[in-house]
């Protein structure tokens, strides 16, 4: 069965596994701690990043959007649309959440890894600068949602939801939109939901 390296609290991870769930692929979900380095994860990825998923034979894809545009071909287009334009719509999306990711993580990075009077503030405030352009972009015209989603509204529910889980208070005054867009994804596919970090 096909592997996925992962961990939990990766919003990365989190958009693979409910994707891969969505388009109705099994894989099998292998925890990992990427700061040790495990030789499964490092033999399969040189860069040593999560997710990794692992192919039945051997061979690895990464990164994170290769990996959903890998399930969309496999899954006969069931996690992208066909018609071009929706389909750039739902990549755009895609983009914007992954990239809302890399700055809430560089933010988290900055103070996980520095001691405190390493912290470079000025670069915390640019990072958290462009989360909020995002969320305020997002909150002015949240995504249309319904049953049937697309791998931008899987990648935007697992961003939110690690927004949630590492600066929770501090991104949603204001953002109702955004709000209600997140509780509508997760009553609507709560088996999805069920996978979003917590």
């Amino acid at each position: 069965m096909t592997k996925v390296l992962y961990s939990p609290a990766s919003p990365y991870s989190t958009k693979v596994r409910m994707a891969a769930l969505y388009a109705g692929i099994p894989v099998e979900s292998i925890l990992v701690d990427s700061n040790a380095e495990p030789a499964e994860l490092i033999d399969a990825n040189p860069l040593g990043k999560i997710p990794t998923l692992i192919l039945d034979d051997g061979k690895a894809i990464f990164d994170s959007r290769v990996i959903t545009q890998y399930l969309n071909r496999v899954s006969g287009n069931k996690i992208f649309p066909r018609n071009a334009e929706k389909r750039l719509e739902a990549e755009q999306l895609e983009s914007i959440a992954d990239g809302l990711c890399d700055v809430l993580l560089a933010h988290v990075y900055e103070r996980r890894f520095h001691p405190e009077e390493k912290i470079h503030q000025p670069w915390l405030d640019r990072q958290w600068g462009k989360a909020i352009r995002v969320f305020d972009q997002l909150n002015a015209a949240p995504p249309r949602l319904s049953k049937k989603i697309h791998g931008g509204h899987i990648a935007l529910a697992a961003a939110l939801a690690y927004a949630s889980l590492r600066f929770e208070g501090k991104w949603e005054k204001g953002r109702s939109k955004l709000k209600r867009w997140q509780k509508r994804f997760e009553e609507l596919h709560p088996e999805l939901a069920a996978l979003l970090p917590k």
